[in-house]
Parts: structure tokens; C-alpha cells; sequence
């Protein structure tokens, strides 16, 4: 069948919506209809390209955040049905190696297929002309179509909006799990969260449902500082400097327990003002991504690390379990636990995705969303 994607044909690049030739499900596949589509800063990287895809795997179809419904299932492939309505999880899972097994999906062998574009067989089901087409995450959201591994599907009940439910794919888990997980929040913290977008916006509902009694919204942009609140902001700050001494004027000048750092390109600069901002003891989490260029750029004092004991840890898709932790959300937002309607500020089409992306780096979106038809 034929279907419109959104592809990347060179970093640095643009989005080109084309009509590609997507191949029908093979077992352990489905063919899903997308209905929306959230737009992550990681796409973003790809085209910049400060995330430098490995040689190979472009063209590219995107997106790598999204909800739809199951329109074909592939033969021999038991569990799954046409109608069901599914999140795709840009990880998938193969629950057998030694990283699912242990419960960390997230770290599944499979995720270094995510960056390739390829099927674990080193095949592509998208084509252009004849020519193979990668396929972001084994996802391609910025895709009517898509078919996708059953190690990326988790179904989802039939009464969550699917616009809403796309979110569940990065951001939400993304930005909760970097909190409740990886800063290991407890009740009386206090949170620092370094930039508060689609993945940090998360952060802080995440601190504050784990019970931190200051949770500090930290971003120089005033709207999402204004925003912050809502989702269970204590103070905000649009400066580093601001939010550190917020944090120390609540723990005798120790610092924050925790900051987390959900900025969409991060600097070593920043890295730097998070370890200096919280305690002894206290953590760093690092949920965004440098530049390519400054991978290796940590301008960080190692005294802090022996002397103060503090901890910088890394957090991929907030260390979820899919599987597990995307229904769990879900039944939050269904008992009003948790915000997600709130989340998206402006919805787009495949057409004005590059718009959607410029309004993102403008800071004018907590997250945008392209919505299907």
C-alpha cells in the first residue's frame, strides 16, 4: 500500500512529506493506522543533526511518539486483533534478553536497532522508488501508516482519547520516570527540574505525585513557567542561579535533593549548575541530550563527585517498562491523577510539521501534536 510520511533525506535536513510504499505485516507485525503524533525534541535532533544517524540509514521516515489502531495483523501472530487501539513505544522490548529480563525494557538489546531504522533481521518495510526507506524507532509516527513490531505495541482501553494516549509514547513516561525512578523522589524533597517542555513538564507532575514539597520549574521561558503550576510546580525560576537559591533557602543552604535535566539540547554549562545545585548526596539526572559536537564537553568539578558523594545519573525513557508503565499512566489520567489534555498546546497536520518543530525550538509549545484524519 501507498501512504504519506514525513522523511528526512539529509542532516542537517528538513521533514519532506512524500508518498512512500509500505509493505503489509509479516508475523509478530501489525499494520496500524496512525491518529496522532507528538513532536520530541529527539526528532528534532535528527534533523539538526546533533543526533548523528549511523551510516545507511537515511532516508528516514520520523517519528517516533504515537497512537493509532490496528487495521491488519500479521499471520501467526496471536493476541492481537483489528480494532485494537494501541501506543507504540519508541523502545521496543524483546522480553528476552538480559535487560528485559531483569525489568528493564528500556534497555532492551533491541534499542540499538532504534537510531539504524532496521528490523532486527537488518530488513525496512518503508521503500521509495524502489529504494529502501529507515523507519525512526521501528515507529515512523509522521506516518498515515505504519507497521510496526509487536515489541513496540502496548494496547490501550478504548476510552482515552488517542491524541492524548500518543503522548505515552516518550514524553510522559520519559519525563515521570526521570523523577519517580531515576531522582528516586521521596516525600519532602526538594526538586529542581531544568527545563519544563513536553519531557520536563512530566518531571514535575512525577516529583510532585512522589510527594516533593518544593518542586522548582526552572526555564527561561515565561509561558511554561506560567504553565508549571498546573502540574504541581511549588516555585519557578528562569535562571539557574534563581532556582539554586530557592532550593537552598528551603534546606539550610545544602541545596536541592534532586535536579533533573529535561533541557532539549543541554550544554556541559548546564550539567555544571545542576551538580552545583543540589546537595551532598543529592543527584543529577540527565534526560536530555547534548549536541553531537559536545558529547565529550563536562565541565564539571570531580570534587563534587568524591568529596560531596554526589551523583550524576543517566535516565533513558524515565526507565520504564513500557508494558507495564503505559497502562499504569493511562489509569492515572483516567482517575485524574495525572494531566495529559493540559500537555498539548497546538495541533498540527503532516503538512505544517516543520511549523510544528519551529514552534517547539521558539519555546511556544509545552508539546505540539499532529492529529490524523
Amino acid at each position: 500500500m501507498r501512504t504519506q510520511s514525513a522523511v528526512l533525506f539529509e542532516q542537517p535536513g528538513k521533514w519532506e512529506v512524500v508518498d512512500l510504499e509500505l509493505e503489509p505485516p509479516r508475523q509478530g507485525e501489525l499494520l496500524v493506522k496512525m491518529a496522532a503524533a507528538g513532536l520530541c525534541h529527539s526528532d528534532d535532533h535528527m534533523t539538526s543533526g546533533d543526533l548523528v544517524l549511523p551510516p545507511g540509514a537515511l532516508p528516514m521516515a520520523g517519528g517516533h511518539e504515537a497512537a493509532g489502531v490496528v487495521e491488519e495483523v500479521g499471520p501467526h501472530t496471536p493476541g492481537w486483533s483489528v480494532g485494537d487501539r494501541v501506543v507504540m513505544s519508541f523502545l521496543p522490548a524483546c522480553g528476552m534478553c538480559r535487560w528485559c529480563a531483569s525489568g528493564m525494557q528500556n534497555l532492551c538489546d533491541n534499542g540499538a536497532l532504534v537510531l539504524a531504522g532496521i528490523r532486527p533481521d537488518g530488513t525496512r518495510r518503508f521503500s521509495l522508488d524502489g529504494s529502501p526507506v529507515g523507519q525512526a524507532a521501528g515507529v515512523a509516527a509522521f506516518s498515515q501508516y505504519s507497521t510496526v513490531s509487536v515489541q513496540s505495541a502496548v494496547k490501550i482501553p478504548d476510552d482515552v482519547p488517542l491524541e492524548v494516549a500518543a503522548l505515552l509514547g516518550c514524553g510522559v513516561p520519559t519525563g515521570w520516570g526521570s523523577a519517580v525512578r531515576s531522582a528516586a523522589v521521596e516525600p519532602g524533597d526538594v526538586v529542581i527540574v531544568m527545563g519544563v517542555g513536553g519531557i520536563g513538564m512530566n518531571a514535575v507532575q512525577g516529583a510532585a505525585h512522589a510527594g516533593a514539597s518544593v518542586v522548582i520549574a526552572l526555564d527561561p521561558v515565561e509561558s511554561k513557567r506560567e504553565a508549571a503550576g498546573a502540574f504541581g510546580a511549588t516555585h519557578t525560576a528562569a535562571t539557574a542561579e534563581e532556582a539554586t537559591e530557592i532550593a537552598r533557602g528551603f534546606t539550610n543552604g545544602q541545596g536541592a535533593d534532586s535536579c533533573i535535566v529535561c533541557v532539549g539540547v543541554v550544554t556541559g554549562g548546564q550539567i555544571a549548575q545542576a551538580v552545583e545545585a543540589i546537595r551532598k548526596a543529592g543527584t543529577v539526572v540527565l534526560t536530555g541530550l547534548p549536541r553531537a559536537a559536545d558529547d565529550h564537553s563536562l565541565p564539571i568539578s570531580t570534587r563534587h563527585l568524591t568529596l560531596f558523594q554526589k551523583r550524576i545519573q543517566g535516565s533513558l525513557f524515565g526507565e520504564s517498562n513500557f508494558s507495564r508503565d503505559i497502562p499504569g499512566l493511562l489509569q492515572m489520567y483516567r482517575h485524574g491523577q495525572l494531566k495529559l489534555d493540559e500537555l498539548i498546546t497546538t495541533r498540527y497536520t503532516l503538512d505544517t510539521l516543520n511549523e510544528g518543530f519551529a514552534d517547539m525550538r521558539a519555546g511556544r509549545n509545552i508539546r505540539g501534536v499532529v492529529v490524523y484524519d
